[in-house]
């Protein structure tokens, strides 16, 4: 990629709006839409497939809103969001000094966008995004549902499936009815996103779903296991047995 020549994808679950941008686009020589997709799914997929140098993304989307897209694809890609949020709702943008385009957005507007990425993209300048998205999962917290990107796949994980989850090293494994899935999260930050009247930090590798406990039994001096129903057995350490107790 030089600045001269851009590789772009459009995300937007609106065919006008994405008709929009491919016309601002058009208006600008040596940028190419590579794709252009209707939701969040798509849009995982493309970034894994086409390596674009920009996308435009808008934040509320069904299925996948922008900022879910985001936490899956992380830094690979430069983004200017496109949203109809509100002035109140837009303060996170300016906060983190990450550029947005306001619906209804002019021609005029829409190419100082483009060449502020630009300008970013030459002098290599990396957003702040994993604060903005952040700021987004303390939103919505205590989550519903875990998202995890397999490649160009996304696992859609219900809280309610989840049996416990495990660190390892820098990631997490989430384990669920006999599957495992990793991501690339602390545990620390799972447990603060889970609701913590049914997830419990027992170990400091494990944080269990308190509904998924057989029986606690004393394995050794202070030291005790928590046998799951399904027969799988996790250490329980003695300040973990202190905030279960609590909540048995």
């Amino acid at each position: 990629m030089t600045t001269d020549s851009l590789r772009v994808i459009v995300v937007d679950d609106e065919p006008l709006a994405r008709a929009v941008v491919r016309e601002y686009l058009g208006a600008h020589p040596g940028v190419e839409v590579v794709a252009e997709c209707a939701n969040g799914f798509e849009a995982v997929k493309a970034v894994s497939e086409l390596a674009p140098d920009l996308m435009f993304l808008d934040v509320q989307m069904p299925k996948l809103s922008g900022f879910e897209v985001l936490e899956l694809i992380g830094r690979s890609v430069p983004v200017v969001f496109t949203t109809a949020y509100d002035k109140y709702a837009l303060s996170a943008f300016d906060v983190h000094a990450i550029d947005y385009l306001l619906k209804p957005f002019s021609a005029e507007r829409f190419a100082e966008a483009l060449t502020r990425a630009r300008e970013r993209l030459a002098a290599r300048e990396a957003l702040p995004l994993e604060a903005l998205v952040a700021d987004d999962r303390a939103k919505q917290a205590p989550l519903e549902r875990i998202l995890i990107r397999d490649g160009s796949r996304v696992h859609v994980l219900p809280v309610d499936a989840i049996d416990y989850v495990e660190a390892q090293d820098d990631y997490v494994a989430f384990h669920a009815e006999g599957k495992s899935y990793l991501k690339d999260q602390t545990l620390a930050a799972v447990e603060n996103l889970l609701d913590a009247a049914r997830f419990v930090r027992i170990h400091r590798s494990y944080l269990l779903n308190i509904d998924r406990i057989g029986r606690v039994e004393l394995y050794a001096k202070d030291s005790r296991i928590a046998i799951l129903r399904d027969g799988t057995k996790l250490p329980v350490s003695r300040a973990g047995y202190a905030r279960l107790a609590k909540l048995l």
